[in-house]
């Protein structure tokens, strides 16, 4: 085994590999970027080791030099984690003949599965099925009507050079192939400068459904499958092991087919052959193909340890280490079910646009295993992923392990950005979801039920409007008049609201005319005489109402925001990013809705804007740099009128 490794990589996989080496006793050496000087994964291991800017490319992509840290540390192997370069076969090469441990696959298995066309004739030869197409040159229509034919209706015409759904049709019968083939070779022509299509079985309820295998260079087994169904634009977002609805027979035919996958590329380590399921009539041994392989280790691998009992990394680290395969295919099982949510920081009703901000407060369940790369107090950056934590929870049922799923969201508190939880509570409730009915359009056919716009609850924000005037601690407030009047007005970003306070853990709260009994009676928060399941908490980026529908208010003093809305005179920047431009200078006279300067965030540009009119005073960036959230950009002079 070995003594110390490098990890070649960040966030939570960075940490969650610690995790297991550390009781291993296994030394780690982290590697850190700029805008990573105090990540977790850092303070975490052993060791860490600068290695360039914060750009990915500068940085986590600089194979030289996380080889030159493995080598400076002594470190015997390299983990690559996933993403980034974990199946990057040229960088495998170069670990090898630095004399080093790539802990994961042959750049030989990578490179073979590095293309899905010469991929999927690989499993054509290993047994593996593929989904039934035609890719040749031939484009004459009548021989592709007979290949439609013998593939099956429905089938996709495809454009070869297409992308973004042009130069793509639909066909459910052979009275209708002709017109859609002309359709699409035109759109194609058009669209690409080539009309050549290829045609594909058309899958009419798609699941993906993905075996996890585990090889030791010759053999091979699997560790059962997981259903990655729920899916929004092609990215996962809550994963579950078994799948729902799976037989004993479907369970076999899968299992065998990435065993055999794996075993004809000579496999080592963790990976994870993807399918694509029919699930129009239910899971068939006849109904599944391969879609790739993933030669890493999975994000969603939590799931697969929870019901199988095994650490997966453990199990890389041994195998690259030179031990054979810790178990054999019958000596696998699996025990209850399991779900792993993929929280991030992400504007859901903005259409899931990537956010950033400090995490000004964070605290996760109690009943879940949790898989994060951040503390309260870190800072969700723009150069990388915006996933907060991964949340797991496994039960001796399916519907047992979704409704402390469902728990552990509404129990995870964070403050600072925005993020998906309720969109992820609300999958959590979705009548198909909890049926075991899932296929990858769910999310999309549903998403206008699932992304709720409207206002929080009246009660919620009564009960935020009573943290912003300081009476959210119960124990505090038996002295509460003492220092403020028995009823006051209070304000917020946005809104203002009237507080009374009726005694020790009383008081009536009018929001938009609408008053508000608040009472702390038995350890819980009662509002106009029922019982809630809330939190209020104050933090540095103001207060939170957690449990249910969650709501911020950010607390401001009425003079304060009279004097802000009546000067406008400082440009903030709105969130952190990249100066790109900067329009005016020192003396410069401005008309209200002037440029001032570009912002580059979570890449899009943002245009900001004078508030009045006036002479520029300051000007506190220039083009190029790097700025935080609410840093001064531009100051006019003071107003005079």
């Amino acid at each position: 085994m070995f003594s110390k490794i490098l990890i070649a990589n960040r966030g939570e996989i960075a940490c969650r590999i610690i995790d297991s080496c550390r009781r291993m006793g296994v030394d780690t050496v982290a590697v850190w970027s700029d805008a990573d000087r105090g990540a977790r994964h850092v303070a975490m291991a052993d060791e860490a080791v600068h290695i360039g800017g914060p750009a990915p490319r500068d940085s986590y992509l600089q194979g030289d030099r996380i080889i030159r840290a493995a080598l400076d540390t002594g470190a015997q192997a390299i983990h690559p984690g996933y993403g980034f370069l974990s199946e990057n076969p040229d960088f495998v090469d170069a670990v090898t003949a630095a004399g080093l441990v790539f802990i994961g696959p042959s750049a030989a298995a990578i490179r073979a599965m590095g293309l899905k066309d010469a991929a999927k004739a690989l499993m054509e030869r290993a047994g593996v099925p593929v989904v039934p197409g035609y890719h040749g040159d031939n484009q004459d229509a009548a021989f592709l009507a007979q290949q439609a034919h013998n593939i099956g209706y429905p089938v996709l015409i495809k454009a070869v050079a297409g992308g973004g759904g042009k130069g793509m049709r639909r066909v459910d019968s052979p009275a209708d192939f002709a017109a859609a083939l002309t359709s699409a070779q035109g759109e194609a022509q058009t669209a690409f400068g080539n009309p050549a299509v290829l045609i594909e079985k058309y899958v009419t309820a798609p699941r993906h459904i993905e075996v996890q295998v585990f090889g030791d260079g010759t053999n091979a087994v699997h560790l059962f499958e997981r259903d990655c169904s729920l899916q929004r634009r092609h990215q996962k977002v809550i994963e579950e092991a078994p799948a729902p609805g799976m037989t004993p027979e479907m369970r076999a035919a899968m299992g065998e087919a990435a065993v055999r996958a794996a075993e004809a590329i000579g496999y080592a380590g963790a990976g994870t052959i993807e399918f694509i399921v029919d699930g129009s009539r239910g899971l068939r041994p006849d109904g599944f193909w391969f879609m790739e392989m993933n030669t890493r280790l999975q994000v969603e691998h939590p799931v697969t340890e929870a019901i199988t009992g095994v650490d997966l990394v453990e199990w890389q680290l041994r195998v690259a280490s030179g031990e054979p395969l810790p178990l054999r295919q019958d000596q696998l099982t699996i025990t209850g079910h399991a779900f792993e949510a993929r929280l991030y920081a992400e504007d859901v009703p903005a259409g899931f646009l990537p956010a950033t901000g400090r995490l000004a407060h964070l605290q996760f369940a109690g009943n879940a295993r949790i898989e994060t790369g951040v503390r309260q107090g870190d800072s969700i950056s723009p150069w990388y992923d915006p996933m907060i934590a991964k949340i797991i929870t496994h039960g001796p049922t399916r519907a047992i392990a979704l409704s402390a799923l469902e728990t552990a969201l509404i129990d995870s508190e964070v403050a600072g950005t925005v993020t998906n939880i309720d969109f992820l509570v609300a999958l959590t409730r979705h009548k198909g979801f909890r049926a075991g009915d899932v296929d990858t359009g769910l999310i999309d056919r549903d998403l206008d039920q699932l992304v709720d716009q409207s206002e929080p609850p009246a009660v919620t924000r009564a009960l935020a409007v009573l943290g912003v005037a300081g009476l959210h601690d119960p124990s505090v407030q038996g002295g509460v008049t003492l220092w403020a009047p028995l009823k006051r007005t209070v304000t917020w970003e946005g809104g203002e609201g009237m507080v009374e306070v009726l005694g020790p853990g009383r008081a009536t709260v009018t929001l938009d005319g609408q008053p508000h009994d608040i009472e702390w009676r038995g350890g819980r928060w009662w509002v106009d005489g029922s019982p809630r399941r809330s939190r209020i908490v104050a933090h540095d980026a103001g207060v939170s109402v957690f449990g249910g529908r969650r709501v911020t208010l950010v607390p401001q003093d009425p003079l304060d925001r009279e004097s802000e809305a009546a000067g406008g005179g400082l440009t903030l920047s709105p969130m952190p990013g990249l100066v790109k431009a900067v329009f005016v200078t020192s003396g410069q006279q401005v008309a209200a809705g002037d440029r001032l300067a570009v912002l580059e965030a979570m890449k899009m540009e943002h245009t900001l804007t004078a508030a009045r009119d006036g002479t520029v005073a300051e000007v506190l960036a220039a083009a190029g740099d790097q700025v935080e959230a609410g840093a001064p950009l531009i100051r006019l002079e003071e107003d005079e009128t």
